[in-house]
């Protein structure tokens, strides 16, 4: 992942990124591109969300025309979304491979633009207009409501950037990561150069909350929430291979883990950061499980201080929550974050001989999802 419009794949279209995405999981599974059913992509801000495109990259990535394509639009958790999409697709029996992804080029779509105009019925309806609230701005309201103090969120940020530069230094993203190459043209010198793209970008070496006092509120004179606490806006892709076990073991593929159950939830608009709070008790339920009985979880920081409410208020042991960092750190391609987190989650479960694993985001709109993923 990197940070958008700042980087070296600020000029690299999400289809691409897409493309790039899909052969590098041919490539590491070593599948057969002709026994993919569906593919399913998460995306927020393509128009579309991008349907088109990515079935162009599908096809380009070496799909043959058999391998269907769709699209994906469920906001923040557009990757996710993807991902169960296609188990269940498989689990009632309606295909036996399928490939989870999410992709997002923020450099290229993020801005006033990725929303419609409301229309005068919508904006008459105080809860419909509420959906319209800039998450920035909502959040910034929720902290104060709920007493979430500046201290204690940019206490939250640096932890975070701690967390991923020490996990970046050790390589342990290297798993999840395909390089990429990119053409970049130099601000400075406007001169076009083709670079190797293979660690995000994000991650800010030495932060501290100390550091982080020093930055500027964003949304509210004398406000809480800042760049520095809150998810980076960021490019990035990933993708996620599923099949029916029987069809693996068939095909001898390296089982990693299974998809166990997931959760959708509504919350009002205007504490849209409650998500995972509401979504994630739904989730173990459905799993027949305790919190105590989760190793890891990766709750996506949409903002430290929704977060880390939620963590809170939730009752989770927080050195078991995004233990190598989060999106504050290093990112967050708003429909890529649901699939990224999957592989993120499977990766450390594996270097930590650790088997039960949560993600989970707040949902733009006022919504929550969870999933629950053991690692085999």
């Amino acid at each position: 992942m990197s940070k958008a419009n700042a980087s070296f794949s600020s000029s690299t279209v999400a289809a691409d990124l897409l493309a790039h995405a899909f052969k590098s999981l041919i490539s590491r599974s070593h599948i057969d591109p002709s026994l993919v059913e569906d593919i399913s992509v998460g995306n927020v801000l393509a128009p579309g969300a991008g349907a088109t495109e990515f079935r162009a990259a599908a096809l380009l990535a070496g799909f043959p025309e058999t391998a269907a394509l769709r699209a994906v639009n469920r906001q923040c958790s557009s990757g996710l979304q993807a991902c169960v999409d296609i188990a269940n697709a498989i689990r009632c029996g309606m295909i036996d491979v399928g490939v989870g992804a999410g992709v997002e080029s923020m450099s290229s779509n993020y801005g006033p633009g990725a929303v419609s105009e409301f229309s005068e019925t919508l904006d008459n309806h105080r809860e419909a207009k509420n959906c319209k609230v800039p998450m920035g701005v909502l959040s910034e309201q929720m902290a104060s409501d709920r007493k979430i103090t500046r201290e204690v969120q940019d206490a939250f940020a640096a932890r975070s950037f701690q967390k991923a530069e020490a996990a970046q230094k050790a390589g342990k993203f290297r798993e999840e990561i395909a390089p990429m190459k990119v053409k970049w043209v130099d601000p400075k010198t406007e001169e076009e150069k083709e670079l190797v793209v293979d660690k995000d970008d994000g991650i800010r070496p030495g932060m501290t909350a100390e550091g982080l006092k020093k930055i500027r509120p964003a949304f509210k004179e004398g406000g809480s929430i800042h760049a520095g606490n809150a998810s980076q806006v960021s490019d990035g892709a990933a993708a996620v291979l599923l099949m029916k076990r029987s069809t693996a073991e068939r095909l001898g593929q390296k089982i990693v883990g299974r998809f166990v159950c997931s959760s959708i939830v509504g919350v009002k608009p205007l504490l849209m950061g409650i998500g995972p709070w509401k979504a994630i008790p739904v989730a173990l339920q459905k799993a027949g499980i305790g919190k105590d009985d989760v190793d890891i979880w990766e709750i996506n920081e949409a903002f430290a201080s929704q977060c880390l409410w939620c963590v809170k208020e939730l009752g989770l042991d927080e050195s078991k929550v995004n233990p190598n960092g989060g999106a504050i750190a290093f990112g967050h391609p708003l429909g890529c974050t649901g699939a990224r987190q999957v592989s993120t989650l499977f990766n450390e479960l594996a270097r930590t001989g650790k088997k039960v694993g949560v993600t989970s985001m707040c949902v733009g709109t006022g919504m929550g999802m969870a999933a629950v993923w053991v690692k085999e």
